[in-house]
């Protein structure tokens, strides 16, 4: 493992760590998108609807588990930055081991779990059968998905975001790659595509932990005094939990939003997910840029280093406000390309073109509250993460309750806005808290 920790913080290492970020959340919606396509050949509809809401139920339920990424990410960076090689080591053990309970839970809870989503969102009975199928499958790599953001996250904590790159590459082309013969050639149909997404993930856990495999050459990563120290322990149950909590009130906002949303009828609803679809590119844009400052912002807290911290926040920001800048410009020239593209109802094209402007903004909006996220994950000041995301759903809360009655959804556009912003100021409230803790800290070096 090499020690970037003490090198100097560039523009050159940002996009080093940024950029093989940005190029793998691509690869994301272009599986999704032959997944469908692959199912689609078959003529039917029950197929690609089945497909669908198995992904979704899979996604929602994994991404519970999406703290392992963050909490792996902010404390193994500050090992490295510290110079402690066999805690860095033992943290990947400990991520693992979390993963497997994790994911064994997942597999031995199944009935339980599938039943009550589809209970949420029921669909017709093909479709859930054939889901059902799909879900059957697809649950038995639970603990290699799972394992996979802990070992991302440890990845990045080392700046190693090209590793995460060519697994993502990996993955999904081998996806890609076996959707096609088991589906088009074979003719398994959804059981297909599950039985390729169940092969591609534990292949990707595979390629991820043999590019871990420095980590396996350090006793450390089996010294279970040390796996089990019960300090460490309790501090990661502490910044998982927290991270956790946030991540269900941020979820909270996006879910009522929705169903808020679609309280104005169909045709808005449908031009609401549409536009969302844009707040998705714009976060695949900032993750290289959010996760830079986490590695970047932990190994400095690790050294003790306020100067370092605070270059590594204003490097990664600026690099994020540039990006924004270039979204909101792309939004505004592109955007009604983009939504005819997308949606190929007039009306719900036209409605929205007339809420396009928010998109407009939203990245502006955004870019504090996602760059600040990177930098307290890192720092793994994850309680003032935890209680500032409490305010801002309260925040969201109020917006909703004085601008929906008044402006209908462009005042539910103007409230997830609220969230973004308040998010960024009550965060940014508590950024000299967090460099006078690190210039207090005893320095590790």
């Amino acid at each position: 493992m090499a020690d970037t920790a003490v090198q100097a913080i560039t523009h050159r290492r940002v996009l080093k760590i940024a950029i093989p970020i940005v190029l793998a959340n691509i690869t994301v919606p272009i599986l999704g998108a032959v997944d469908t396509g692959v199912v689609g050949q078959m003529g039917q509809a029950a197929p690609i609807g089945a497909v669908g809401v198995g992904a979704v139920i899979l996604s929602a339920l994994y991404w519970v588990f999406g703290f392992l990424r963050m909490g792996t990410t902010g404390l193994t960076s500050q090992a490295h930055g510290a110079g402690c090689r066999g805690e860095v080591a033992a943290m990947l053990t400990r991520a693992l081991m979390v993963a497997g309970v994790a994911g064994a839970a997942v597999i031995a809870l199944q009935v339980p779990l599938f039943w009550a989503a589809f209970q949420l969102a029921p669909a017709s009975a093909e479709v859930e059968s054939l889901a059902q199928d799909y879900l059957s499958i697809r649950v038995w790599s639970a603990p290699a998905i799972i394992a996979l953001y802990g070992v991302t996250g440890w990845l990045i904590a080392l700046e190693r975001t090209r590793a995460v790159l060519a697994v993502q590459v990996a993955m999904n082309g081998l996806n890609i790659a076996l959707d096609v013969w088991f589906v088009l050639g074979l003719g398994w149909g959804v059981e297909g595509v599950a039985f390729a997404t169940f092969i591609a993930e534990w292949s990707g856990l595979a390629l991820a932990l043999w590019l871990c495999r420095e980590a396996f050459a350090v006793p450390a990563w089996r010294d279970w005094v040390r796996v089990f120290d019960r300090p460490a322990l309790k501090r990661m149950a502490q910044v998982n939990s927290d991270i956790l909590l946030r991540s269900l009130m941020l979820q909270g906002i996006f879910v009522s939003f929705l169903f808020l949303g679609a309280g104005f009828g169909d045709v808005t609803l449908a031009a609401n997910q549409v536009l969302l679809q844009f707040l998705q590119i714009t976060a695949y844009a900032l993750d290289g840029f959010a996760f830079a400052a986490e590695a970047l912002v932990g190994q400095a807290v690790g050294r003790s280093q306020v100067a370092r911290l605070r270059r590594a926040a204003l490097l990664s920001s600026g690099w994020g406000l540039i990006s924004v800048i270039g979204l909101a410009l792309a939004f505004g020239l592109l955007g009604p390309a983009i939504i005819d593209l997308m949606a190929k109802n007039q009306p719900v094209q036209e409605t929205a073109r007339l809420y396009l402007p928010w998109m407009v903004v939203a990245p502006v909006f955004g870019l504090a509250s996602y760059m600040l996220d990177g930098i307290f994950i890192g720092a793994t000041r994850t309680r003032d993460m935890r209680n500032m995301m409490a305010l801002s759903l309260a925040a969201y809360v109020a917006a909703v309750a004085l601008l929906l009655p008044a402006l209908g959804n462009h005042g539910l556009w103007a409230a997830l806005l609220v969230s973004f912003t308040a998010r960024a100021v009550t965060l940014g409230l508590r950024y000299p808290a967090l460099e006078r803790a690190v210039a207090q800290a005893p320095s590790s070096v």
